[in-house]
């Protein structure tokens, strides 16, 4: 089962400049469990964009990013 983490991130630079980005990834658990083994993704996802700042980060089905478009 796929689950998207979204991060919301900011410019480093410009922190009212910010967009949300999406990892998926498979997960065999709930959305919960998602968001609790979710930080070295995060910290992996900010060490690899230095110029950008991670705000939040939620996870969500695939499926919703497709109703809220």
């Amino acid at each position: 089962m796929m689950v998207d983490l979204i991060l919301t991130v900011c410019m480093v630079t410009n922190p009212e400049s910010c967009r949300e980005e999406r990892l998926s990834f498979q997960a065999r658990q709930s959305l919960a469990q998602c968001v609790m083994l979710s930080a070295p993704y995060v910290a992996q996802w900010a060490g690899d964009h230095p110029n950008w700042t991670v705000k939040r980060w939620e996870c969500g089905w695939p499926d919703e990013r497709e109703q809220k478009i």
